[in-house]
C-alpha cells in the first residue's frame, strides 16, 4: 500500500468510527439504531395528537372496477354501448383500447345503505352492513396506469422499486409495540402473488429490520420458525447466542448497522418461535366469530386473513397489509371479465371485510386503527374489447379516478367524499391524490408527513416525496 492510498484508508468514516471505538461517535451510533431512538426522535415531528395507533390495509391487487362497486353512474348506463365522446379521447393513452371505444355502463343494481345513504353495488352486500362506518372516496387520483408501478406507488409514493413501503415508515418512525412480533405484517391470498413483488413492503434505504414480514395463513406461519427434529429450544437458544456473539465481533469491527439488524432480528425470530403459532391459531376463535368472517382454520383465505389481522391488531402490530390478487378485469375471458369473475373476488372479500369493522367496532379497537380497502387504480368507463373481441365485459386501467373506503382512526364515518363526471372519467369535486390519503393517514397517527424523513444519496426522502397534503374533510 502506498502512501496515498493509506492516507485514504484512514480518512474513510468506517476507519474513524472503528479507531474511535467504544467513543462518542459508537454511542450515539448504537442510539440511533435503537427502536426506542426511532420513536423519540419521531416526538418533535408529531403534528397533532395521534388519533390512530395502527393501520390494517385490505390490498385489492389488480385495480377493482369502481363502476361496478362504488361510483353509481346511471348515465353512463343509459348510454352503454355509445361511441365514447372525442374529447375523452383526444391526446388520451391507454393500455390495451384502440380506436373508438364504445361506452359500458355497469349490469349491477346500486342501493343507498345505511343512514348515510352511501351508494354500494349488490355485489357487496356485507359492506352495506357497516355504511355508516365507512367513508367512500370517490375521487382518488394516480400518476400510474400499469399495475407493477401503480402498486408501487399506493405503497411507497414512487414508480419504481427501491423506496420504502408506508408500513415501513411506520415501523421507522413509530417503532413496535410488541416486542415479540414485527411491526409490520403481511398476508397474501387471491390467485398469485401481487404485479409489485416484495418490492410493495420492503424497506427501501431504510434499515432491513423495517420490511414487512410475510405470514401464512396455512402450513408453517413463518417459513423456517419451527425448529428441525432433534433441536429443542435449549439448543436453539444457545445456537443464536453463538451466532449474535460473532455478530457483535464483527459489529465492532465494521460498526456496520445491518450487522446489527442481523442481531436483532436473530432474537425477534426466537421469540417469534412462541408468538406466531399462538397468533396464527384461529382455531380458538368462537364458532361465532369464525362464521361472521366465513374462515376456516387451516385454510389460505382473505377471510382467515381479515381475522387474523384483528388477531394482530390486538397484539398492537403497527401496520397490517392484506393483499387479495385478482381484480383484473379486462374482460378478454370468463376468467377476467366483469359478469363471471368480478362477482367471484366480492365473494371471497366482502363478507370478511365487513366482519373485519364489525370486529374491531365491538371490541372498541376500530377508533385507534385506520382500515383502507383500495386498488392501485380504477377503470375506464369505456368497454376494453381487446382486439374487437366483444364477447366479455371488461374496462382497461385508468388512473384519473377510482374509489377506495377508509374506516376507523378519527376518518368520518359515514361519509361519501369526493364525486366524478356522468361517466366516471374525471374527477369533478374534490380529488384525492395518493399522496394526499399518505399524507392524511400520517396525520391521524400524529406524523406531520414533511418531517417523517431518511436521509439517502445526500438528500432527505419521504413517503410523500416533495407532494401530499393532509386532507381535512375527511377527519372529524
Amino acid at each position: 500500500m502506498n502512501s496515498y492510498e493509506s492516507f485514504l484508508k484512514h480518512q474513510t468514516r468506517r476507519t474513524f468510527l472503528k479507531t474511535v471505538g467504544y467513543g462518542i461517535g459508537s454511542a450515539a451510533l448504537t442510539s440511533m439504531l435503537s427502536s426506542e431512538s426511532q420513536a423519540n426522535r419521531l416526538t418533535n415531528r408529531t403534528s397533532n395528537e395521534p388519533r390512530a395507533k395502527r393501520v390494517i390495509c385490505l390490498f385489492m391487487a389488480g385495480a377493482p372496477s369502481q363502476m361496478e362497486l362504488f361510483d353509481f353512474k346511471p348515465f353512463l348506463t343509459k348510454n352503454d354501448g355509445e361511441v365514447c365522446p372525442d374529447e375523452y379521447l383526444n391526446g388520451e393513452r391507454f393500455a390495451f383500447i384502440r380506436g373508438k371505444p364504445t361506452l359500458l355502463g355497469t349490469r349491477y343494481k346500486f342501493e343507498q345503505a345505511g343512514k348515510s345513504g352511501q351508494w354500494i353495488s349488490e355485489q357487496l352486500p356485507h359492506l352495506k352492513s357497516v355504511a355508516d362506518d365507512i367513508s367512500v372516496i370517490r375521487s382518488m387520483q394516480t400518476d400510474q396506469f400499469n399495475h407493477a408501478p401503480a402498486q408501487l406507488f399506493m405503497n411507497t409514493g414512487f414508480q419504481l422499486p427501491g423506496r420504502p413501503s408506508m408500513g415501513a415508515w411506520l415501523s421507522y418512525g413509530l417503532g413496535t409495540e410488541n416486542k415479540d412480533l414485527p411491526a409490520f405484517v403481511v398476508l397474501l391470498s387471491g390467485l398469485n402473488a401481487p404485479d409489485c413483488g416484495k418490492s410493495g413492503w420492503g424497506s427501501g434505504f431504510l434499515p432491513t429490520v423495517h420490511q414487512g414480514v410475510e405470514f401464512r395463513s396455512s402450513g408453517d406461519p413463518v417459513l423456517y420458525v419451527n425448529n428441525p427434529d432433534e433441536i429443542d429450544a435449549d439448543l436453539r437458544r444457545a445456537s443464536i447466542d453463538a451466532i449474535n456473539d460473532l455478530n457483535r465481533m464483527n459489529y465492532q469491527k465494521y460498526l456496520d448497522p445491518e450487522i446489527d439488524t442481523r442481531i436483532k432480528q436473530y432474537e425477534l425470530a426466537f421469540r417469534m418461535q412462541t408468538s406466531v403459532p399462538e397468533l396464527m391459531d384461529i382455531k380458538k376463535e368462537s364458532q361465532e366469530t369464525l362464521e361472521m368472517y366465513g374462515a376456516e382454520p387451516g385454510k389460505k383465505s382473505f377471510a382467515n386473513n381479515c381475522l387474523l389481522a384483528r388477531r394482530l391488531v390486538e397484539r398492537d402490530v403497527r401496520f397490517i397489509q392484506l393483499y387479495h390478487r385478482g381484480w383484473d378485469h379486462h374482460g378478454t375471458s370468463p376468467g377476467d371479465d366483469l359478469g363471471h369473475n368480478l362477482p367471484q373476488r366480492c365473494q371471497e372479500t366482502d363478507k370478511p371485510a365487513a366482519a373485519l369493522i364489525k370486529d374491531l367496532k365491538q371490541r372498541g379497537l376500530l377508533d385507534e386503527t385506520i382500515v383502507i380497502w383500495c386498488g392501485e387504480f380504477g377503470r375506464t368507463p369505456m368497454m376494453e374489447a381487446r382486439g374487437g373481441d366483444r364477447t366479455y365485459a371488461g374496462r382497461d386501467h385508468h388512473p384519473r379516478a377510482f374509489s377506495i373506503w377508509v374506516a376507523g382512526g378519527g376518518f368520518k364515518p359515514g361519509l361519501s367524499y369526493g364525486a366524478t363526471d356522468d361517466l366516471g372519467y374525471n374527477v369533478v369535486k374534490d380529488p384525492v391524490h395518493v399522496h394526499d390519503l399518505h399524507a392524511t393517514i400520517l396525520h391521524q397517527l400524529g406524523i406531520d408527513h414533511k418531517q417523517l424523513t431518511f436521509k439517502h444519496m445526500g438528500r432527505d426522502f419521504r413517503l410523500t416525496d416533495v407532494h401530499g397534503n393532509v386532507v381535512d374533510g375527511l377527519l372529524k
